[in-house]
């Protein structure tokens, strides 16, 4: 039975997943994965992910995160010998950036980090946990020739040339994500081609998805949770696309939990209602939240105890939720970021 929602702690969102099941590599092909429906009913069905075609119907708009996956990750050295890692969480401007900073002492202010012989990176100060640090290059270019691909801390390889490709969407556009979007790289273009013969519109928001996404909650109230910030846009195109669709009968089905933060956190910021807009978001979902706009999501499996977890039980319902999970393990579906899909559909029903 669901809980009300203020009875929920993090311990109900753990679910046990053997580690083989942690898919490490793409498919071969970014369509081949598998996909788990269910349907407003609550029941779930084993599909394979081309079978988004038919799930879809004319007068639907597919939403999706064209965040581009910036090479985020340097190793280096401070100017003192030690080695150092930087992860690039955000950019503030063309040579500053907010980074998280691993080395064996924190670098103090005005520490330089050499992570080539040509890129250099004075430490400005600490913002909580991040260090500002400026370049003295133009940071994108430099990331670009010097940055490793950001893989979750769960991918137990280091990144190689097939990440580069396969752990960004093919609709990539505007850099600054350090994660991918993971329900976005089922997609290929031939897809995207057959859902425009289809009828299926298709938008566009950007949300850059930051290194906080892979934090994990640590505190069993989940009330006294602090999400991480994360900057988004929806722009005013996509919002006319959204009206048309729904003023024609079709649903709106965000691509990605990202999508889903961006378009609810736009209507949050306009008292419910959808309206172009551009900010930073703290938006946690969880069960209890009332949704403005998102009728059907594909997402990804996501970590147990994580926020994301609690966004889909919000959506789909608690038990829903676990029972769903627990088919996916049992069935074998390969889990996280290269991992298998889901398309979720709201129901009245179960969405508590």
């Amino acid at each position: 039975m669901n809980k009300s929602p203020i009875e929920y702690s993090l311990a109900d969102f753990d679910y046990h997943l053997p580690s083989e099941l942690i898919a490490q590599h793409p498919t071969n092909r970014r369509t081949d994965s598998r996909l788990l429906h269910v349907d407003a009913s609550g029941q779930w069905h084993d599909r394979r992910f081309t079978d988004v075609l038919d799930l879809l119907k004319p007068n639907d708009i597919l939403v999706f995160n064209d965040t581009l996956v910036i090479k985020a990750r340097l190793l280096g050295t401070k100017d003192t010998g030690g080695k150092v890692e930087a992860l690039v969480e955000r950019i503030l401007d063309s040579n500053r950036v907010l980074a998280h900073v691993r080395a064996s002492k924190a670098p103090k202010p005005d520490t330089t980090l050499i992570f080539a012989k040509s890129l250099h990176a004075r430490v400005i100060g600490r913002r909580h946990d991040l260090f500002e640090l400026e370049f003295d290059t133009e940071v994108l270019e430099a990331l670009d020739q010097h940055g490793h691909v950001p893989l979750p801390p769960y991918i137990e390889h280091e990144d190689q040339p097939e990440d580069e490709q396969r752990y960004q969407t093919v609709y990539a556009r505007h850099p600054g994500a350090v994660a991918a979007p993971t329900a976005g790289l089922h997609f290929d273009e031939a897809m995207l081609d057959e859902l425009g013969k289809r009828g299926i519109a298709k938008a566009f928001v950007t949300l850059h998805v930051g290194a906080g996404t892979f934090q994990p909650v640590r505190d069993n109230d989940l009330s006294r949770h602090q999400m991480h910030s994360e900057w988004y846009t929806v722009p005013a195109q996509t919002v006319a696309a959204i009206e048309a669709a729904k003023a024609a009968g079709g649903r709106v089905v965000a691509v990605g939990t990202t999508s889903v933060r961006a378009l609810e956190s736009a209507c949050k910021a306009n008292a419910g209602q959808l309206l172009a807009h551009q900010d930073d978001t703290q938006l946690f979902i969880k069960p209890g939240y009332r949704w403005h706009i998102v009728d059907a999501m594909i997402t990804n499996f996501h970590l147990p105890q994580s926020t994301l977890l609690m966004l889909v039980s919000a959506f789909i319902g608690f038990q829903t939720m676990k029972h769903a999970y627990q088919h996916a393990v049992d069935q074998r579906y390969r889990f996280f970021s290269y991992g298998d899909a889901m398309f979720l559909e709201k129901g009245s029903s179960h969405a508590v």
